[in-house]
Formats: C-alpha cells, sequence, structure tokens
C-alpha cells in the first residue's frame, strides 16, 4: 500500500488490518514509535496521519492509504522541542516522549498552557509528571530572539 511516511513515499507490503504501529515497527523499521498499552490509553504510540494527532495502536494500516505519516522521527524543523523536553526536565523513563513531543507538534508553533493541556490529554507520563512537560513545550514555542547589541556607553542600539 502506498502512502507518505516522513515526507516520503512508501510502498508497504503488510496485512491492511495489521496495526499502523506495528507496520511503522516491524515493515517500516522506525522504531521510535512506542507501544505503551495497545488500547488508545496511553499516547506512547502518537504519530500523525495528515497533520492529526492519533494513537497508531488503534488505526488499521488499511487507514493510511494515501495518507501523510509523521512518526518521531520524521518531526523536521522541531528540533528545539526535543531539546526543551531535555533542558525542563520533559522527559525521564522515554517510553512516553516520543507520542507527547509527536502530540506537542501537532499543537502548531505557538499553543498557550490551555492548548498543550487539552492537546496532551489523550498522552500519560507516570515517571515525570506533566509541568516538566507543559514547561518543555511552552519553552519551545518562544522563539528565541537575538541579544540587542550594546554601543559603546553601554545602551542599547
Amino acid at each position: 500500500m502506498r502512502f507518505t511516511l516522513n515526507g516520503r513515499t512508501v510502498d508497504v507490503r503488510a496485512h491492511p488490518m495489521k496495526r499502523l504501529l506495528d507496520v511503522l515497527r516491524e515493515d517500516c523499521h522506525l522504531t521510535g514509535t512506542k507501544e505503551g498499552c495497545g488500547e488508545g490509553e496511553c499516547g506512547a504510540c502518537t504519530v500523525l496521519v495528515d497533520g492529526e494527532a492519533v494513537n497508531a495502536c488503534l488505526v488499521p494500516f488499511a487507514q493510511v492509504r494515501g495518507a501523510r505519516v509523521t512518526t518521531i522521527e520524521g518531526l523536521r524543523g522541531r528540533r528545539r522541542l526535543q531539546e526543551a523536553f531535555v533542558e525542563h526536565g520533559g522527559a525521564q523513563c522515554g517510553i512516553c516522549t516520543p507520542g507527547m513531543i509527536v502530540a506537542a507538534a501537532a499543537l502548531g508553533r505557538r499553543p498557550n498552557l490551555d492548548d498543550i493541556k487539552t492537546g496532551l490529554a489523550g498522552n500519560l507520563c507516570r515517571c515525570t509528571g506533566y509541568s516538566g512537560i507543559y514547561r518543555a513545550i511552552e519553552a519551545a514555542a518562544v522563539p528565541l530572539r537575538p541579544a540587542r547589541r550594546r554601543g559603546a556607553r553601554g545602551k542599547r542600539r
């Protein structure tokens, strides 16, 4: 079956009712997407399908025919988000982290705290707690401004 995976068109031969999670891990060899519960309750397997965050453990492979699927490995341009998880204590054991980051990427570039809480409501963290995760996403959403240069007398230009 043909679909777009992390920006590249692929053709994967797998049973149409196989879980997308298993196709990604076993057939596509992308192991960043984790299985936490296998029942759609924890969000560890979150991927983007046509830009929407979904639990890959609940999606039959047939559902992604012709779709755009993005995994943690395919989040180009979101390095700041990943770095912020490390800097702000948003990751600990790592099982939920890829799903959290993918879910956060679906929020857009400037989510507020309410958007973050709502967008991550389907993602469970059993180790870190959520304050570090929320801080990380907020920090990644704020673009870094270059420091203003100071003139000869110490005044900002």
